[in-house]
């Protein structure tokens, strides 16, 4: 049970699982290890208010939405949420649907990270769970030692937290990540030479459904968030700078890129939240260091052509879950060398997956007319064969059935 203390005007909590880091992937390990009786606490230096503003992806593996319905976090996901049975190519002017349903069963959901955050809040602060935002100063130590800590200070002061295991949930820019010495630990990274420009819409979806677009002048990909309120992406250059576009110059250079024979066009609005998305592929080698572990962004990273990041944090703390539940039971720290090789299966898969998906879909600066036909090529390969199309559909809905 956690116990508090106080020193020279310093507080102490002791737990068994410390969590730097409340977004999604912290929030729902907490959900998780409190339903096997673990007890635990989450800080991060970021308030609810401002993690709830922040505009994510919103597409969600079937494994996910099983997660947050059935261990009791929200079935809000049935009732705000919509069920995309697939998605559409657009190349050469046209559309290509690949049909989740009839190639895997399986669905799709269009639901956004900024939801799953709430949900995964309101549950954590329905269940009385310890979870602290809005802190500073935060610094983790002794993550070798039996009992790590974690530091951090608030309006009323310094705080310590020791722990038996410290998680670092703590995002892409993790200091949970960097106790780990650089001799013990691997970088993989790769920087694409693009970004996405994008904005929100206030207009009605252009399609049922989300369309990924390739054209000569480069990627475009057409999403929705509501009935009223669009999410749109281009390709563009990792240093444009989104001042220099207006509205008008926006929709011209969109309907260019989705402009086919068919004559499919985008419902115009007003729009608005422009910014430049950068592309990075990033993996950390191994996930434990001592009574430590990493989850989520803390560890992989991925491009968002496939929709990968927020369910890949999630199925990580799904199986460290399991796994701190055994090793808890058995007092034996070594049980943590299960989590990183499992974890990791799943990542490079979806490394793979969302390299795959954007090098096909985007072009690449130095490309000349032979690479956009084989890209061409590529697509219509995908589009025209059961083994092509279901190899994407397996692994967009997030290989349904496989741990």
């Amino acid at each position: 049970m956690k116990k508090e203390t106080e020193v020279s005007a310093v507080s102490s909590s002791s737990t068994q699982v410390g969590i730097v880091g409340g977004g999604p992937a912290g929030l729902m390990l907490s959900h998780l290890l409190d339903r096997a009786g673990i007890d635990n606490i989450v800080i991060d230096n970021r308030t609810r208010g401002e993690i709830e503003s922040t505009v994510r992806a919103g597409i969600l593996e079937v494994d996910s939405v099983n997660l947050l319905v059935d261990t009791g976090v929200s079935d809000r996901v049935f009732r705000d949420g919509h069920a995309h049975e697939g998605i559409e190519l657009r190349f050469g002017g046209e559309n290509h649907r690949i049909d989740f349903k009839s190639l895997v069963g399986e669905s799709a959901w269009l639901y956004p990270q900024t939801d799953v955050f709430i949900d995964l809040a309101d549950s954590r602060e329905r269940d009385g769970a310890d979870v602290r935002f809005g802190i500073g100063g935060v610094r983790v130590s002794d993550a070798t030692a039996d009992r790590p800590s974690i530091t951090y200070s608030d309006d009323q002061g310094e705080h310590e937290i020791h722990c038996d295991y410290l998680v670092g949930a703590d995002g892409s820019r993790s200091i949970c990540r960097h106790e780990m010495p650089e001799s013990q630990r691997r970088h993989f990274f790769k920087e694409y030479p693009f970004a996405w420009f994008g904005f929100l819409v206030e207009a009605p979806p252009s399609a049922p459904e989300l369309v990924y677009v390739h054209s000569d002048r480069g990627f475009a990909l057409i999403s929705q968030r509501t009935d009223s309120l669009q999410r749109m992406y281009f390709q563009c250059d990792p240093d444009e700078d989104v001042a220099k576009w207006s509205d008008d110059r926006i929709w011209e250079e969109m309907q260019a890129r989705v402009a086919g024979a068919d004559g499919f066009s985008l419902k115009e609005g007003p729009i608005s939240d422009q910014a430049v998305l950068r592309f990075r592929s990033f993996v950390c080698e191994p996930m434990r260091y001592g009574s430590m572990v990493l989850a989520g962004d803390a560890a992989h990273t991925v491009p968002p052509t496939g929709a990968k990041g927020l369910n890949l944090a999630l199925a990580d703390v799904k199986i460290l879950a399991e796994v701190l539940e055994r090793s808890v039971a058995a007092d034996d720290k070594t049980i943590l060398d299960d989590y990183g090789p499992r974890a990791l299966d799943r990542v490079w898969r979806a490394q793979q997956f969302s390299y795959w998906m954007t090098t096909m879909l985007h072009t690449l600066p130095e490309a000349d007319d032979y690479d956009n036909a084989r890209q061409v090529a590529e697509l219509a390969s995908v589009v025209s064969s059961v083994p092509g199309s279901t190899y994407l559909a397996e692994a967009y809905t997030g290989w349904p059935g496989r741990d």
